[in-house]
């Protein structure tokens, strides 16, 4: 699939990924199954409707758009949308890659070999010493920095990487980079590096769109390097999504008696590659041939109808429940075609009566996402 050719396809996916309970996943879904964003856009409201939803759902106006592009192109802010040459690569084999990205700084450090370093907030003296240095050696090398712009190992990673080359993946809006201490450290590397979001401007980073940040981060990269984490770190969501995606996961060891070590410690414990010198992560990293587009839905079981009956919109979402499950799981457990899958997610999303989680997994959603 490739990305939009004229500016009014350019807007079109805009307003479409931008429109109420559109997330990625639907977002190519509803390109397989009505050939256009623009016939998407249209097709939205009844969508909606068949899936349940009362109340009309709201659809991004062209006005919003352009007034979202004037102020990009005041911040110079520029779009990267799914299917063109500036893309990052990597991104093509995740879950739900984002139809268009917003970037600040020189995306092209993207499509450079790429290696991820996350951790704590809180780490310890020798934690940053480690993310700092091993991410001066990473850049030497002529890999390119991946990380989350957070306090603690984060920033002493993009610190180390500045001058060689670092991506910061930001949960909001590029124009919303948080933490407020790291407001310094995201001007230098929209300067020398990159920010990256799949957000809109002005969006407000909260938790869930950490987690889909921890997302991209390990998209980007050919493998996670964790240096410090505790038991519930976001590091490990990273981590996490790097695994699902077969890119490899390095730890570094630490004290079972320090807190920050616990997540690590798990990591090897489960399988994570021990990492004490930066060099044998470089040696062991190849980086893998640029990935093919994918060609969403040219299998022929992946063929989308383009009318899903009520009666299968209604047992699918008797089927769902606040666990989330996979695409895969709602096959068996109901009997319907993988493409009727699909297309009745679309129609239950759109209505806020399902949400996908980061990995790509389905749920029940809660009343007031509706």
């Amino acid at each position: 699939m490739t990305g939009p050719a004229t500016e009014t396809d350019r807007l079109d996916w805009l307003r479409l990924i931008r429109s109420q309970n559109v997330g990625p996943e639907t977002f190519f879904t509803l390109l397989r199954r009505f050939g256009s964003a623009r016939a998407a856009l249209e097709a939205l409201p009844d969508l909606a409707a068949a899936g349940g939803r009362q109340r009309p759902i709201v659809v991004a106006d062209p006005g919003r758009i352009e007034r979202e592009l004037t102020a990009a192109a005041r911040l110079d802010v520029h779009y990267v949308f799914f299917g063109t040459a500036a893309y990052p690569p990597l991104l093509y084999e995740i879950s739900g890659p984002p139809p268009v990205l917003t970037v600040r700084g020189d995306i092209s450090l993207a499509q450079r070999p790429s290696i991820a370093v996350v951790g704590a907030r809180q780490a310890s003296a020798s934690g940053r010493t480690i993310a700092r240095t091993w991410a001066e050696t990473f850049g030497r090398e002529g890999w390119t920095v991946v990380s989350g712009l957070a306090l603690g190992i984060d920033a002493e990673a993009h610190r180390g990487a500045l001058a060689t080359g670092t991506v910061a993946v930001i949960a909001g809006g590029v124009d919303r980079p948080s933490p407020e201490a790291n407001l310094d450290l995201a001007a230098a590397i929209a300067d020398q590096g990159a920010l990256v979001s799949e957000m809109p401007l002005g969006v407000e980073p909260f938790a869930r769109l950490l987690v889909r940040r921890n997302r991209l981060i390990a998209g980007l990269s050919h493998g996670v390097v964790v240096v410090e984490a505790a038991a519930q770190s976001g590091a490990l969501y990273t981590a996490d999504f790097a695994a699902s995606a077969a890119r490899d996961v390095f730890a570094v060891p630490g004290s079972p008696l320090d807190p920050r070590a616990a997540g690590c410690l798990k990591l090897l414990k489960e399988g994570a590659t021990l990492a004490i010198d930066p060099r044998d992560i470089v040696d062991q990293l190849r980086p893998a041939q640029q990935p093919m587009l994918p060609g969403f839905g040219e299998e022929d079981d992946g063929r989308l109808p383009q009318e899903t009956p009520s009666d299968v919109i209604d047992e699918l979402r008797r089927a769902l429940s606040p666990a989330p499950v996979s695409v895969d799981t709602l096959v068996r457990v109901t009997g319907l075609a993988t493409g009727t899958v699909i297309a009745s997610l679309v129609e239950l999303e759109l209505a806020g009566h399902a949400e996908r989680e980061p990995n790509g997994m389905v749920r029940a959603a809660t009343p007031a996402a509706g």
